[in-house]
């Protein structure tokens, strides 16, 4: 995590507990000339609506102006991460067991680096994905190491 994500994370989260909501990512990307704080919250049985995006976009505003973590100018967005949240913390894999998620490893797996399929189990050594291949059904384990970047995911299939 770069040192401005996890400052902002420090700021925001207060602001997240009194309000009963999750932090599930932030990002500060530059996209053209510009930069972006982008964090994304949502409520602990998923689902977030746009007054409470606007509640702590207000509030988070007012501690980084007070603070001034971040030397370049920015846009600060506050938003739902989507139907395709990220699975990043223990228990974003946990709550996704038996649901449909994509995952992206840094190596091959069986001649594969990117999986879509039904999360079966998580435990600490990694996961084990139900995925289908042509007409069949199979279980893969990937090793958490070997996660890049993992996410729920929509099943076009059914």
């Amino acid at each position: 995590m770069s040192k401005v994500t996890s400052v902002i994370e420090e700021l925001v989260t207060p602001i997240l507990e009194e309000l009963k909501l999750e932090l599930v990512d932030i990002e500060f990307v530059k996209e053209g000339r510009n930069w972006f704080l982008r964090v994304y919250i949502d409520t602990p049985e998923g689902g977030i609506d746009i007054d409470q995006c606007a509640i702590v976009s207000e509030r988070l505003s007012l501690v980084l102006d007070e603070k001034d973590p971040i030397e370049q100018n920015y846009y600060l967005e506050v938003s739902s991460p989507g139907a395709e949240r990220p699975l990043k913390k223990e228990s974003d894999f946990e709550k996704a067991v038996g649901k449909f998620i994509y995952v992206k490893t840094y190596e091959p797996i069986k001649d594969m680096k990117e999986f879509q399929g039904y999360l079966k189990a998580y435990t600490e050594q990694g996961l084990e994905l139900e995925v289908r291949i042509k007409t069949r059904k199979i279980n893969i384990t990937i090793e958490k190491e070997k996660i890049a970047k993992a996410r729920l995911a929509i099943d076009f299939s059914s």
